[in-house]
């Protein structure tokens, strides 16, 4: 925090796998669907994660203080609109049909 601004925030990352199977549980995993869509995660903590954390520094805004400013979009290198669309890169874009198929998602 600076002058009441958030900076960066961080958290300890989970690295047991009796939480991660609660966390599935709590967003509608049956145990047996965890095990079958992230198993190899829950295996991983069992056999190889040491509790880890992180932090993420907001440079953006630490810019945006540093520069005076109100709005954090004045200092983002890629800031999207209001409607969250990207004016340099023009996205989000309307797919082509070939990459549809490719990723096997239909528009209904």
């Amino acid at each position: 925090m600076l002058n009441g601004n958030e900076l960066g925030s961080g958290s300890i990352r989970i690295h047991r796998p009796d939480i991660q199977e609660r966390v599935l549980a709590v967003c509608g995993f049956s145990k047996a669907q965890a095990y079958e869509k992230f198993g190899f995660l829950i295996d991983a903590y069992r056999y190889a994660s040491p509790p880890h954390a992180g932090i993420g520094l907001g440079f953006d805004r630490i810019v945006m203080l540093m520069a005076g400013r109100d709005n954090i979009r004045d200092t983002i290198a890629f800031p999207k609109t209001a409607s969250a669309t990207n004016l340099m890169d023009d996205s989000p874009s309307v797919a082509e049909p070939e990459q549809l198929k490719e990723l096997g998602i239909r528009l209904v």
